[in-house]
């Protein structure tokens, strides 16, 4: 097996990290499950931005590890959580890089939601 290719942001594909100063409340089936204050933004290339909520501001009873793996080649290997309360629709519903690239090293701890995969991902100025 060949090691994965391996690509740096740059002008091309550029990643911007910073923390968000977003209040992030994410709800399934009436349950919270995060509320952050301190989650990261991550702005990748032309796609929408990405909240990433530290691990401490999840409810990681109400998530169940999967055996779905990804990759990206900025980012690195992406592990995956289910979300059981939201049925089939929580399925992979949250990904996680536990040893991320050097580019994007402050998201390691922190956890991702597919917005569509829950029933409020509400984003708040306060």
């Amino acid at each position: 097996m060949s090691d994965p290719v391996r690509r740096m942001p740059g002008p091309d594909h550029p990643i911007a990290l910073e923390p968000s100063p977003l209040h992030i409340v994410v709800k399934v089936a009436g349950k919270v499950v995060a509320d952050s204050h301190a989650s990261l933004e991550l702005r990748e290339a032309s796609y929408p931005p990405v909240y990433y909520i530290p691990r401490s501001d999840v409810d990681m009873s109400l998530l169940e590890r999967s055996n779905h793996h990804t990759y990206c080649p900025y980012k690195g290997d992406c592990a995956y959580f289910s979300i059981p309360l939201a049925g089939d629709r929580g399925i992979n519903a949250v990904w996680t890089y536990e040893a991320p690239y050097e580019a994007v090293a402050p998201i390691k701890d922190h956890l991702a939601f597919y917005t569509t995969r829950v029933d409020s991902f509400s984003i708040m100025t306060d």
